[in-house]
């Protein structure tokens, strides 16, 4: 049997086949456009997404007997706004999740509506990248096309209901959109109201590894697969990544250091931390999670190699540094402002510390270290709700230099454990439609049989304290730099 597995990423979709027992058969990317009109506004063509993925499968099943393909399911980013008129046409392109358009809407709900008020209705408070707040802004500035919705969805779940022709999402990517009661695993009808919409403009509700329905007839004969292959809900990237990499059950930690970077902290039960600094939302193996997302991870690195240093060789421009936990220069990572836990559209990057005898490696460091600083700043508000992390799987492309995982263990103080497979997201969506075919009977069985740890970085307690130090110093440049961000924007 064979399962395809479908992360629908920032600028591409990765789409992987494996076997029942997890071994990959293939892997495709189809890259798509990302376009944005200032600063903080990034949006793309949900069209993109369906044409680049249907390319996509093509070229990942072409060798291999169609027949044996049981299942298909995903792992997309989060939070995007994707909105279809009466013909099922897309209204408008898709508000991403790391857009920032949304500040005086996010104001309105945490301050006027109030964080309390939302932290009851939804477990969280308002972000700018969430999908609330985006409704509200077309509401406020596109009223037509707010007029002409018919469905709200999120990108993965666009891929979906094209496969599939069935409106359904999961619960996992739902908890992101500010519209779902997350301990209770409903829709809140008090948070529709306030954005103005109605239950029949939101899919039907699902648990990740579940059935939403099969490949539509012409969609199976396009792409020479049967009209049973399954369709299941899949999940949102980081709860996928966390199936992927096997963080099921409680008190299991991953760290994703992709485009965005995350702390996910998976729990048997509900709960909330005191101020709401990380988010709470449901997982895909039918339980909840805690989870830190900084916007800005490895995109950092990319950033700074390719624009910056104008080299492609990330790996030779690691080879220098040999100076970890001495760097006087720091790196504040906000390139596309912050989430976890700081939720400020505003803010922005920053060197700090450099001298005449700073060197090309110490910024190079400095970037790194940063990412990695930031991601404390998460792990230390969930160490204040008593949750004591002392190991945690690591993935994203980050997670493929020595370098930074040593970084990540000695800087967070716990043992990093490297999966076999990097493959987070897409492998973790595969793993979902293996348990909706019915090959495991749930996603602890999964990934029990086939998540496997090949190697672990251990922290050395000499470079920890070390880096003990250098955190205590970058944990006080936020607060220094908070008023200035707003006097930075360009109108």
């Amino acid at each position: 049997m064979l399962f395809i597995g479908i992360d629908l990423g920032t600028s591409s979709v990765k789409l992987l086949l494996s076997d029942e027992k997890g071994n990959i058969k293939n892997i495709v990317s189809k890259e798509y456009e990302l376009f944005f009109t200032n600063q903080e506004w990034y949006g793309q063509r949900p069209q993109d997404w369906y044409t680049q993925s249907m390319a996509g499968i093509k070229e990942l099943i072409k060798d291999f007997d169609k027949s044996e393909v049981k299942g298909i399911s995903f792992g997309g980013q989060m939070h995007g706004l994707v909105i279809l008129d009466e013909n099922d046409e897309v209204i408008r392109p898709a508000i991403l999740w790391n857009d920032g358009r949304t500040g005086k809407e996010t104001d309105y709900l945490n301050n006027e509506i109030g964080k309390e008020t939302l932290s009851k209705y939804t477990a969280n408070i308002a972000f700018a990248g969430f999908t609330a707040p985006k409704i509200l802004w077309v509401k406020n500035n596109e009223p037509e096309n707010f007029k002409r919705i018919k469905k709200i969805m999120l990108p993965k779940d666009y891929l979906a209901y094209k496969l599939s022709g069935t409106f359904a999402t999961d619960l996992s990517d739902a908890s992101g959109m500010l519209l779902l009661d997350v301990k209770n695993r409903k829709w809140s009808k008090e948070m529709l109201d306030i954005c103005g919409i109605s239950e029949d403009m939101l899919p039907r509700l699902f648990e990740s590894y579940e059935k939403i329905g099969t490949l539509k007839a012409d969609v199976a004969n396009e792409l020479g697969l049967s009209t049973d292959t399954v369709i299941a809900a899949g999940a949102g990237d980081n709860a996928a990544a966390a199936v992927g990499t096997g963080t099921v059950g409680n008190g299991k930690c991953n760290i994703s250091l992709g485009t965005s970077g995350t702390i996910f902290i998976a729990s048997d039960t509900f709960g909330v931390d005191d101020n709401n600094a990380l988010h709470s939302f449901d997982h895909a193996d039918g339980g909840y999670h805690l989870m830190g997302c900084m916007l800005s991870a490895a995109s950092c690195n990319k950033w700074w190699m390719d624009e910056i240093v104008k080299t492609k060789d990330y790996a030779a421009e690691q080879e220098g540094i040999n100076k970890l936990g001495e760097n006087t220069v720091f790196y504040m990572p906000y390139l596309m402002g912050e989430r976890s836990p700081h939720n400020n559209p505003d803010a922005r990057a920053a060197f700090i510390g450099m001298s005449m005898d700073t060197t090309r490696e110490d910024m190079t460091q400095a970037v790194l270290e940063g990412v990695v600083f930031g991601l404390r700043d998460s792990l230390e508000v969930a160490r204040k709700q008593g949750i004591d992390i002392k190991r945690t799987t690591l993935c994203g492309g980050g997670a493929k230099s020595p370098l930074w995982r040593k970084m990540v263990a000695n800087i967070m103080n716990v043992t990093v454990d490297i999966p076999k497979t990097e493959e987070g997201p897409s492998m973790g969506g595969a793993m979902l439609a293996m348990v909706a075919c019915g090959v495991y009977p749930t996603v602890a069985d999964a990934c029990k049989a086939i998540v496997e740890i090949v190697g672990s970085e251990e922290p050395d307690p000499e470079l920890t304290a070390k880096y003990e130090e250098r955190y205590q110093v970058f944990k006080k440049l936020y607060p220094a730099c908070k008023d200035l961000y707003g006097s930075l924007k360009l109108n």
